[in-house]
């Protein structure tokens, strides 16, 4: 049976099919990475954006780095469900916001929907928005309501429901309307830990869902780099990558944290739309 979600691959090589039947879960394939990235250029870039009267910030500079790299390297965008690896027919964000910044505010999750082509401007729109609607006062998005519906029943029912709702995902049953509003079903989560002045994490990835890649932005501060064989400081972000190893290999996630630090050391390259996306030919 078909997921609304994505598309089975079938021409993969037998040692790399074989990998999810060995770990089978997440958290058995969890590898973590940490990025440091001077941020100079970056604060030059966004300056400059602002004189031209685009508001923009680090949470959408580094959103569309990754929405460009997702469609430009098409197996970050595949996911593991039932031991089989899949493609996702688009790219999807999820993150985590408070309504409002206290102790007591109430959380909610977004999730931004992007094809792949978008130029910065067009991520800024989309982010913006998204995030407006979901910090709407009394607003209620569709998984503040499943979640309302589910935890209003009783805890040994809540148990059997949830557990339905993870074989059916397995099974590949789960109705698009859940698959569509679920945070844990996207290409990457993201968290800015940047807006709360805290440093980077390495944030486990959820066995329910389709998400192999999580990332924290931490808070800006200096730090020593090297360059031309020089010790210098700097003012910096670290950013903590926690990555299902399953999905593809440790080159191509090499390649394409090069790929990452070309677009931060240069993001003027994000301005124009891209003129297409890469797809996953397996």
């Amino acid at each position: 049976m078909r997921r609304s979600d994505g598309r089975l691959l079938k021409s993969l090589s037998p040692f790399v099919r074989i990998i999810p039947h060995i770990m089978t879960k997440r958290n058995d394939a969890q590898n973590f990475y940490k990025q440091v990235v001077a941020v100079d250029k970056i604060d030059q870039y966004i300056k400059e954006k602002k004189e031209q009267g685009i508001r923009l910030n680090y949470l959408h500079l580094f959103i569309a780095v990754y929405v460009r790299v997702l469609a430009q390297r098409p197996q970050l965008n595949r996911f593991i469900m039932n031991n089989k690896i899949y493609t996702r027919y688009d790219i999807r964000i999820s993150m985590a916001i408070k309504r409002l910044l206290k102790d007591d505010g109430e959380e909610t999750t977004v999730k931004f929907l992007f094809s792949g082509l978008e130029s910065i401007e067009e991520i800024v729109k989309i982010v913006d928005q998204t995030i407006e609607e979901g910090c709407a006062a009394g607003a209620a998005n569709e998984v503040d309501t499943i979640a309302q519906r589910i935890m209003a029943l009783p805890n040994s029912q809540v148990k059997l429901l949830v557990g339905t709702l993870k074989w059916m995902d397995r099974h590949n049953l789960l109705p698009k309307k859940i698959i569509e509003a679920s945070p844990f079903h996207t290409s990457l989560f993201f968290t800015y830990l940047k807006s709360i002045n805290l440093d980077f994490i390495y944030h486990h990835l959820y066995d329910f869902g389709t998400t192999g890649i999580f990332v924290a932005l931490g808070k800006s501060k200096k730090l020593p780099v090297v360059e031309e064989d020089q010790v210098v400081v700097k003012k910096c972000c670290e950013i903590g990558y926690v990555l299902d190893e399953r999905i593809c290999d440790g080159l191509y996630y090499s390649n394409s944290f090069k790929l990452v630090k070309k677009y931060l050391a240069n993001p003027y390259l994000l301005d124009e739309r891209l003129e297409k996306v890469e797809e996953d030919v397996n």
